[in-house]
């Protein structure tokens, strides 16, 4: 599917996919469903469901909705999407802050997604403020920009709470490099 004016880049980002046996969906399969779906230039990223696509302009909600329909078709199960433009995915990193993503080995950088309709006050009032000189956070549009210490993630607030919580289920978290990458496809 050759890009026109009126094509867009989109990123799918699939939650809780390959994470210790369970929801198994194998990437090649997923790339397969996309093209099925009538999407163009498909490509995966790891195995945890990071895909990159072409698709006639259309509202994220009716593109996350017919992902969703054919992951269920496909796979039978119920996994929640988070679908954005390539282009507002470039103007989140744009945005990220001096100590995010700066390659210090001692931190972990992540970037927390939040699926609709969560927003990012309800997040903050299900996990509440970072732990003061263990992680930091900023929020903008529809992402966190989450940073913490590799040897002290046990001790941070958000580490527990972001898979734990109820508001775990609005989520999906990527490290910085594969956010990067995704980018870059």
């Amino acid at each position: 599917m050759e890009k026109s004016i009126n094509m867009g880049s989109y990123i799918a980002l699939l939650r809780g996919i390959n994470i210790s046996g369970k929801n198994k969906v194998p990437m090649a399969e997923l790339k397969k469903t996309f093209e099925e779906l009538g999407f163009g230039a498909v490509k995966t990223y790891l195995n945890s469901g990071n895909v990159v696509f072409l698709s006639a302009k259309d509202s994220i909600g009716n593109l996350t909705s017919r992902i969703e329909a054919g992951i269920k078709e496909q796979f039978g199960l119920d996994i929640p999407v988070f679908v954005i433009s390539k282009e507002d995915l470039e103007d989140i990193l744009q945005h990220a802050p001096d100590w995010w993503g700066d390659n210090d080995k001692e931190i972990y950088d992540n970037l927390i997604f939040i699926l609709p309709p969560a927003t990012f006050a309800e997040v903050w009032d299900e996990i509440g403020e970072p732990r003061e000189g263990l992680e930091k956070i900023k929020d903008y549009k529809k992402a966190v920009f989450w940073s913490f210490s590799r040897k002290d993630y046990q001790k941070t607030n958000w580490w527990p709470k972001t898979a734990s919580a109820n508001i775990s289920g609005k989520l999906t978290i990527r490290t910085a490099n594969t956010v990067r990458k995704i980018v870059g496809m």
